[in-house]
């Protein structure tokens, strides 16, 4: 399972390659993968692999192949409509064996137990969490993510920055998970913008798919919190990508969260870079600072109008981000309706 534009760079045809030289000849390949995994895509592949009764599958891609592949695997042999499947351990066991191999460095969807689909219907993106989605086998090969376009390096990089910074703050971070989110915040912070500028520099790409795989780890335990509930609606609504939906709402959400946790914005101003006596008072508008600064080195723009969403959707989204409880929930400041449409309105 991929999308074309992997086919394209020809790493489906490597890889298949392998395994037919590996006597492993009947392989069937989709690559109808859309940009934001939704729901006809994860049942028209479940279709196609029970019509030609496939006994495996291997991911190919960035978040999105992943994710559907990941969803895939567990909606096969289950009668239920697929929307039953969302929500927290709704899922059956898991018949199938599941590889993934990221091409891109940003989501680490090879190491979480969560596939984020987008509801076209309802206009949000949904998740389905289970361990039964955690991969058999997960192949982080740096060596993947050269032929990655670089607005696509820039747009994964900065999701994974968030998905270390947030998972981080999380309500549910333990000693476990803070030594790899701060650890990947440090390799991003040194890496992304030279992967960015020189695709082809395997070290930057080797820094970025680690840093990657780390945040996977941290936030696939600790959980992830406002900036993608704020997210959801973005993508579900206006299809803006995973990546670019998270950093166009990254530093307005940290803006708010630091009053709730200075302490914490200290250790992570550390992580990006700042002198070991920086202070609390002034830790926060560091962070803040370095966050922007990396997503203008990555030529991400800072504000919602940039993507031709009307202002006046703006209470809308913020209602519709309100019932994203499950990632809310983790946040370290407590946000209300009202809340959240005013940091709508600062990202506008």
């Amino acid at each position: 399972m991929t999308d074309r534009g992997v086919s394209d760079a020809g790493i489906t045809a490597q890889i298949t390659a392998q395994l037919r030289d590996q006597g492993i000849a009947d392989l069937t390949v989709f690559d109808a993968i859309t940009a934001e995994p939704e729901m006809a895509v994860v049942e028209t592949c479940r279709d196609l692999f029970v019509q030609h009764q496939c006994d495996g599958i291997i991911a190919v891609g960035g978040g999105s192949a992943m994710d559907t592949a990941k969803a895939v695997a567990v909606f096969v042999g289950d009668e239920r409509p697929l929307s039953e499947l969302f929500g927290e351990d709704q899922v059956a066991s898991r018949r199938y064996p599941l590889i993934c191999l990221p091409t891109t460095a940003g989501t680490g969807s090879e190491v979480t137990n969560i596939s984020i689909l987008a509801d076209t219907e309802a206009q949000i993106k949904k998740g389905i969490v289970s361990n039964e989605l955690l991969p058999d086998v997960a192949i982080v090969a740096p060596e993947l993510t050269l032929s990655c376009p670089p607005s696509v390096t820039a747009a994964s990089g900065i999701d994974a920055l968030v998905h270390a910074v947030e998972s981080y703050l999380s309500n549910f971070a333990t000693a476990l998970t803070e030594p790899y989110s701060l650890a990947a915040i440090t390799k991003i912070r040194a890496s992304l913008e030279r992967a960015y500028r020189q695709p082809d520099d395997l070290a930057a790409r080797e820094e970025m798919a680690t840093a990657s795989l780390m945040a996977g780890l941290a936030f696939g335990n600790a959980g992830v919190g406002a900036v993608h509930a704020l997210a959801y609606p973005l993508g579900g609504r206006y299809h803006l990508s995973h990546g670019m939906s998270n950093a166009v709402m990254f530093v307005p959400v940290m803006r708010w969260n630091q009053a709730a946790c200075p302490g914490r914005f200290v250790a992570l101003a550390h992580a990006f870079g700042a002198a070991p006596d920086i202070r609390n008072a002034e830790a926060g508008e560091y962070v803040l600072s370095e966050i922007q600064r990396l997503c203008d080195a990555v030529n991400i723009p800072s504000q919602l109008r940039a993507f031709n969403i009307p202002e006046s959707a703006l209470s809308e989204l913020a209602l519709a981000a309100s019932g994203v409880t499950r990632l809310l929930r983790n946040n370290p400041r407590e946000l209300s309706v009202s809340d959240i449409e005013d940091i709508y309105r600062e990202a506008y």
